[in-house]
């Protein structure tokens, strides 16, 4: 039998190294500063980052505050749609309601409509995994163990295509808007693509390849809260249909927080919409399907312009104003202990 302990190398032998490589980097040979930290530089580093902060915390709120807004909230003057929904015998009904409302001042520029949801919660761990990324990229539309739990597939095993929580609770409310000018009433052109981003479109969402959607879903059914297949979701572009669909690639992007808004139309400019929407009388006509006063929630829709720092969210530039001060207010305490200390010191000095 062979000793398979390791044993000393014999006389003559290379002896293994374990030193590290001979070069700059391994024997720490590079060049290096080291700051020498004194009291002017501690305090210029304090007083330029807190004006740093400060600059770009105003100019951030500056952006926000001309961010022209307004906000409407539709749950209760929709309250009879709403228990018209409540009773899952009328869901394959329509309700309709309709929201007048009055812009003061025009909104220039290019305005976006959002949907917003209170006291919805995404960021529960079950509801966020319940997805299957394989099936939304094409790979499989009959996925049959997955996170989609319960929602796979039906009773008598018909695959449901999208799977998963997030598609089954789709927002799936329509809502066109409407100009009042003088006694005409105009429709308000909106486009419902180029809202999602172009990974989505391109890398996170894809459709099964073949001739056309139907076949491709063929021996599938729609989640259960659905009132249309995933390949009808557009029924005025084909190529807005079926995993691909802006409104659901956006749904399918949940939210950390319970109150939230996504973005749901954008205002097409022509004709009287050429620079925005001009002041004067609208109304949201709204085809109602998505209830929420069993969870208490609220309804919103948002119109909205965006700057070039993003949206009406001035959360960034109050973070940027309270560093800004606190960096500041440290200096100030830092100079003050500086010099009461160096008065101490030259006192006793003296004595």
């Amino acid at each position: 039998m062979k000793n398979k302990t390791n044993s000393l190398p014999e006389e003559g032998e290379a002896r293994p190294s374990r030193c590290p490589d001979n070069s700059a980097f391994k024997q720490q040979r590079l060049p290096a500063w080291k700051p020498q930290l004194n009291v002017v530089t501690v305090l210029c580093s304090f007083f330029l980052i807190g004006t740093f902060c400060l600059t770009v915390g105003v100019c951030l709120i500056q952006a926000a505050n001309s961010v022209r807004e307004i906000q409407i909230d539709y749950s209760d003057k929709c309250s009879d749609c709403s228990k018209f929904r409540e009773n899952s015998s009328n869901w394959n009904k329509e309700c309709h309601c309709s929201v007048d409302f009055t812009l003061k001042e025009d909104i220039l520029g290019d305005v976006f409509m959002y949907y917003g949801l209170q006291n919805f919660y995404q960021n529960h761990r079950r509801y966020m995994i319940s997805r299957s990324d394989a099936q939304l990229l094409g790979r499989n539309v009959n996925i049959q163990r997955s996170y989609c739990v319960p929602f796979t597939t039906y009773g008598n095993g018909t695959p449901m295509a999208p799977c998963g929580a997030i598609a089954n609770s789709m927002f799936n409310d329509t809502i066109d808007l409407f100009y009042n000018r003088n006694s005409s009433v105009i429709q308000v052109p909106l486009l419902k693509t180029g809202n999602s981003w172009w990974t989505d479109k391109n890398v996170k969402f894809r459709n099964p390849e073949s001739y056309n959607l139907s076949s491709a879903f063929a021996g599938t059914a729609r989640p259960p809260y659905w009132q249309k297949p995933v390949y009808l979701l557009d029924e005025e572009d084909d190529r807005n249909n079926g995993y691909v669909n802006d409104d659901f690639i956006i749904w399918m992007r949940v939210s950390a927080f319970a109150t939230f808004r996504n973005l749901y139309r954008r205002v097409r400019r022509v004709r009287h919409f050429a620079a925005g929407l001009p002041a004067g009388n609208y109304t949201f006509r709204i085809s109602y399907n998505f209830p929420v006063s069993r969870f208490k929630g609220r309804k919103h829709v948002i119109l909205s312009t965006v700057v070039w720092s993003g949206g009406s969210n001035p959360f960034l530039g109050i973070a940027y104003v309270v560093s800004g001060t606190a960096a500041t207010l440290a200096g100030f305490v830092i100079a003050a202990i500086h010099l009461k200390l160096r008065k101490k010191k030259t006192y006793f000095q003296r004595q």
